[in-house]
């Protein structure tokens, strides 16, 4: 080594030297800044990893949630639409046959009481209550 690199003292060197001296000025251990420092250390790692944590569940977690609520949905769906879609057919077959002069026939007799032109309409009543009459 030349004599010009050892009349630059290393920084490194000085800031621990710099640092000791402070300590040791204000009535400390050197060894107590090296500790406070490693006590710095923990609590920063913990709030890191925690940071790191949520921030992983914002990205994945979260999100598949609201995929698979998403997929559950489509489902549902997907099961009401093949229900609506037999109701539709079973509808329709229904329409179909009401559409036929036979029922037709059938309901306006059932319903409306409604007789053909060269028939004849006849009510039967029942009695519910019987009368009886007495003698003197």
């Amino acid at each position: 080594m030349s004599d010009d690199e050892n009349e630059f003292p290393d920084p490194e060197d000085h800031l621990e030297a710099s640092e000791t001296e402070r300590d040791e000025a204000k009535g400390r251990h050197p060894a107590a800044s090296a500790t406070r420092r490693a006590s710095w250390e923990r609590p920063t790692r913990i709030a890191v990893a925690s940071l790191a944590l949520v921030a992983i569940m914002f990205l994945f977690v979260f999100p598949t949630r609201s995929y698979l609520a998403q997929q559950r949905q489509v489902g549902s769906a997907r099961n009401a639409v093949a229900a609506l879609k037999v109701q539709n057919a079973q509808l329709a077959a229904e329409a179909k046959r009401l559409q036929t002069p036979a029922e037709i026939e059938r309901l306006a007799r059932e319903q409306f009481n409604m007789v053909l032109p060269h028939e004849q309409a006849y009510t039967v009543l029942s009695s519910d209550a019987t009368t009886t009459t007495t003698g003197p």
